[in-house]
């Protein structure tokens, strides 16, 4: 593979900037405008990369900071240095990906999920969510789950919005994995009435927890 130098890609996702992409994304807080179809397939041609990946975080720049999630190598990372990182993501789909795509990924995962949990950055604490809500529905062995509902109970209603939005997703994975505990998940759900009137588009469950509880565990019956 020829070697690129990340000025040349800098370059080319310029290149590849579109107004309109940029104005949807922005409704999402996102500041670039590169289609994430064309940053895949660029990422594809890539390969994976771990120093230019380093490098095109190092940009500061949005688009390339996705990119560089996309060719790195989830496990060459140690813990501090993905903490910093998470910290210096400053939109939300860089914040997501890093997540889901290179935290849940490396060996310092559960050590990270722990640190963020309490972490007073509510952003911060949100990624902390979203990786317990990965064991709750992958390895749960170990988790005080109704300890979550108790945190959940007392603390979502008002959270801020990107951690509110974790810890609703939580409710609903243990609402769906662990039937002991569906019941009061659903009923948390109803009674705090997070993101009830959440719109929706057709053809998509609600991210409501009582109807997106209801809603997977109908389709895991179905099966």
């Amino acid at each position: 593979m020829v070697e690129v130098t990340v000025l040349e890609i800098v370059a080319e996702l310029a290149a590849l900037e579109d107004p309109k992409a940029r104005a949807v994304n922005e409704k999402h807080g996102d500041d670039h405008g590169v289609n994430l179809g064309k940053l895949r397939a660029l990422a594809k041609r890539l390969k994976t990369q771990q120093e230019l990946a380093h490098q095109l975080w190092a940009t500061d720049e949005t688009a390339a900071r996705l990119l560089a999630i996309l060719i790195c190598r989830p496990k060459g990372f140690d813990r501090d240095e993905l903490d910093v990182m998470l910290r210096q993501a400053r939109t939300p789909k860089v914040h997501d990906w890093l997540v889901n795509y290179v935290a849940k990924k490396n060996p310092h995962c559960e050590e990270l999920r722990l640190a963020w949990f309490t972490d007073p950055d509510p952003v911060v604490a949100s990624a902390g969510w979203a990786l317990t809500s990965e064991r709750v529905a992958k390895n749960p062995e170990g988790l005080d789950l109704a300890g979550l509902l108790d945190v959940i109970e007392a603390e979502m209603e008002d959270a801020p919005d990107r951690l509110q939005w974790a810890m609703n997703q939580c409710l609903a994975q243990i609402g769906i994995e662990h039937a002991e505990h569906r019941a009061r998940a659903i009923d948390i759900g109803e009674r705090l009435g997070v993101l009830r009137d959440y719109p929706t588009p057709p053809n998509c469950t609600s991210p409501f927890a009582p109807i997106w509880i209801s809603e997977m565990v109908r389709r895991q019956h179905d099966k």
